[in-house]
Parts: C-alpha cells; sequence; structure tokens
C-alpha cells in the first residue's frame, strides 16, 4: 500500500513532537509552523492566518491528509480558564476574542484548502474546553461524564474556538461546497504527565488531570486511526466527529466510546497504573469539590 502523504500545521509544537516519530514511520510528510526549530529541519514555515491562501497553496498539492495542531497564541492574552471547574476562577482577557478569532480563520485556510486542493480527511487539535463549562459539574458530582453528545458550551475564547472550528469542519462535511471533507476533532485534556507531588494540596485537579491523562502511545494511536480508517460516516452519513482524547483511565468522565467503535480506538494506557505510585503517596480525598 502507497504511502499517504500527510501535512502537519504547528509541526514544532508539543503534540505533533509526541506524533512526528510514529508519523515518519508510517507517511511522507509535510511540516508547517510559523517558525522554524534548530531541531526539525524539514520545516517549512508559514503564517496560516495569512488570508493570501495562494501563497502556501503549494504545500497543500496532493496530500492526503492533513493534521490541524495549530493554534493562534499572543504574549501577555490568556484566552482560557484552565481552573474551569474551581468556584473563583480567574477573570476572562477581551483582548482573547481577537487571538482566537485568528486560530478560527487558520482553520477555515485548512478547510477551504483541503476542499480546493482535492485533501481527503483533516484531522484537528480540538480540545475538552469545548465542553469546560461543564467541569464545575463533573468535579461536584452533579454530573458523571461528557461524551460526544454533549452539546458544547464554553465560556472562555479559547473553547469558543475549539467549538466554532468544530463545526466549521462539520460544515466541511455535509459537501455543502461539492466534495465533502472527512474531518475528526480530537478533544484532547492532558497530554502529559502527571505531577502528583505538584497537585497533593489541590484533589480536584489532581482527579481531574488523572481523568483526562493520554499517554504518547495511545495520543499517537488515536491520531493514526483517524486518519486510516477508511469510513468514518457517522448516524446521518456525514464524515464528521469529535472525540475525546483520553487513555483508558479508571477516572475518566470524558467518555471515549464513540472512537472505540468508529475507528477501533484501543488505549493502552490508564493512568491508574501509569501514576500508581504517586496515586497511593499523594491521592487523599475523591477530589469532590461543594456542589
Amino acid at each position: 500500500m502507497a504511502r499517504k502523504r500527510v501535512l502537519i500545521t504547528g509541526a514544532a509544537g508539543y503534540l505533533s513532537r509526541q506524533l512526528l516519530p510514529i508519523f515518519r514511520e508510517r507517511y511522507d510528510l509535510v511540516l508547517l509552523d510559523r517558525r522554524k526549530p534548530h531541531d526539525i529541519d524539514d520545516i517549512i514555515e508559514i503564517d496560516l492566518v495569512n488570508p493570501d491562501i495562494d501563497s502556501y497553496r503549494e504545500h497543500f498539492k496532493g496530500v492526503d491528509a492533513i493534521v490541524h495542531n495549530t493554534r493562534s497564541t499572543r504574549p501577555s492574552v490568556n484566552t482560557g480558564a484552565p481552573r474551569q471547574w474551581l468556584k473563583d476562577r480567574p477573570l476572562g482577557d477581551l483582548q482573547g476574542y481577537y487571538v482566537e478569532r485568528d486560530s478560527l480563520d487558520m482553520a477555515y485556510h485548512v478547510f477551504r484548502l483541503a476542499h480546493e486542493e482535492g485533501v481527503t480527511r483533516v484531522v484537528t487539535a480540538s480540545s475538552n474546553h469545548a465542553t469546560d463549562w461543564y467541569e464545575t459539574k463533573l468535579h461536584d458530582g452533579r454530573m458523571d461524564f461528557c461524551d460526544h453528545t454533549t452539546y458544547p458550551l464554553s465560556d472562555n475564547f479559547y473553547g469558543w474556538a475549539k467549538i466554532a472550528y468544530e463545526n466549521l469542519g462539520f460544515i466541511f462535511a455535509t459537501g455543502r461546497f461539492g466534495r465533502p471533507i472527512e474531518n475528526i476533532h480530537i478533544r484532547i485534556v492532558v497530554p502529559r504527565p502527571v505531577d502528583g507531588a505538584k497537585l497533593a494540596n489541590n484533589q480536584t485537579t489532581y482527579k481531574r488531570d488523572l481523568a483526562g491523562y493520554i499517554s504518547e502511545r495511545d495520543l499517537q494511536q488515536l491520531y493514526v486511526k483517524s486518519i486510516e480508517t477508511p469510513d468514518i460516516r457517522n448516524a446521518d452519513g456525514v464524515p464528521w466527529h469529535c472525540f475525546y482524547g483520553v487513555s483508558d483511565n479508571t477516572r475518566s468522565c470524558w467518555s471515549i466510546a464513540n472512537a472505540r467503535q468508529i475507528i477501533g480506538y484501543a488505549p493502552q494506557d490508564d493512568s491508574e497504573r501509569v501514576f500508581a505510585d504517586d496515586i497511593a503517596r499523594f491521592v487523599t480525598s475523591n477530589g469532590r469539590t461543594a456542589a
């Protein structure tokens, strides 16, 4: 079978670096990022915010799939709510709208070029922040889990942007502009080791990070299967899905049932086992906050 040609945006970022080892084994790669780091020689410097998409169109030609991992940031502007599940979370920054609008524009440029250049599938790095409004309920016991049917709601511009380009992808997936663009959005939660010692004094956040952890090999598997599964049509016949990006965690409150069913995702890790020693030392409560 011929190797797929896969384009990655944000190729120098933390997520992409976890994917690159297995991607280099399986695919021919086109790597795009705003800046070229010293340790990844084959990255091409492209700013996808630029509305002149013809200036970088050539890199999308002949591509089978796109992995869209980039987002817009601006120094000193916080667009998210990293402690949404705590009662005293910080106020938002209204300038965050303009930062995340750039993120949405980049997603549009990716989908448009995919449409115009015959790319079959787009896989985006979304986030659990697309449903982060519910996190307080998850952690005070009023909800047990979020799944793909939970209506997306967020009170911050980062989550809003993720919701917006998930729905943007749906528009392209319906074939509204002719050929449907297949797309999957991976709502990644905690793609890094959980530091029990650091979180011991905040049992709510500790429980939350154990619930949302995804190991590097499970992240790789989730992306590979999102790229390679031949038929991803949903019940309406639209090739579009949102999957939560978590491992097979005992404490999880984000469902991966639809990822198991649609693409055969079979995570190998469980934070309960990976961090068993830390859990024995540092977990001192169930992590519930008062409702």
